[in-house]
């Protein structure tokens, strides 16, 4: 193994329990005891990414991280969605809506397509690929789901099947040639 990646879903905030798209907003306030659980199973750090959004950012402080910010792992732009909930679109734009989750080169909200962030973090990944020692990446679950496929060069449609959970971690290794899915030992 010549790299380890650890994607780290940012900590909970207001839109995820509330099933809205994002906008730049903080972490709740219960979220810091939660991060340093997530923290202390990382082991020994080399570098850290982070996402500009002040959620990132946060969970990254919060974990002792000196994380550079980079904009290629930032969240997908939704637009005129974003503060918005999904039930709220499914009442009042359920076209559009029901548009972005079949189409995924669509940005009917005016913002990023899905495809668009698929090709930028594959394109990050591509540039990491050969990074040795232990890469830590705080970012977003639209994010971590794009880098999942790029790793399984699996089907677009496949992004609606995973699931990541504020503070999930998703393991990947490289050998230098190829990015591979990781589930390490959790009694280690």
């Amino acid at each position: 193994m010549k790299g380890r990646l650890s994607w780290i879903c940012h900590g909970p905030t207001r839109a995820n329990r509330e099933g809205r798209f994002p906008d730049d907003e903080p972490l709740e306030a219960k979220a810091t005891e939660r991060i340093q659980l997530t923290s202390s199973r990382l082991g020994t750090v080399d570098r850290a990414w982070t996402s500009p959004a002040l959620r990132a950012r946060q969970t990254a402080a919060a974990m002792g991280l000196d994380a550079t910010t980079q904009p290629s792992l930032r969240e997908c732009d939704y637009g005129r969605w974003q503060g918005r909930s999904i039930s709220e679109l499914h009442e009042t734009d359920p076209e559009a809506l029901s548009l972005w989750m079949l189409n995924l080169n669509a940005a009917p909200h005016g913002g990023e397509s899905l495809s668009a962030v698929f090709a930028r973090v594959g394109d990050w990944m591509n540039g990491h690929i050969d990074d040795g020692g232990h890469t830590v990446v705080v970012t977003h679950a639209t994010v971590i789901r794009a880098a999942i496929l790029h790793v399984l060069q699996a089907p677009s449609s496949a992004f609606w099947t995973i699931d990541i959970e504020p503070l999930g971690v998703v393991e990947m290794t490289s050998d230098g040639r190829r990015w591979q899915l990781r589930f390490p030992n959790a009694a280690r």
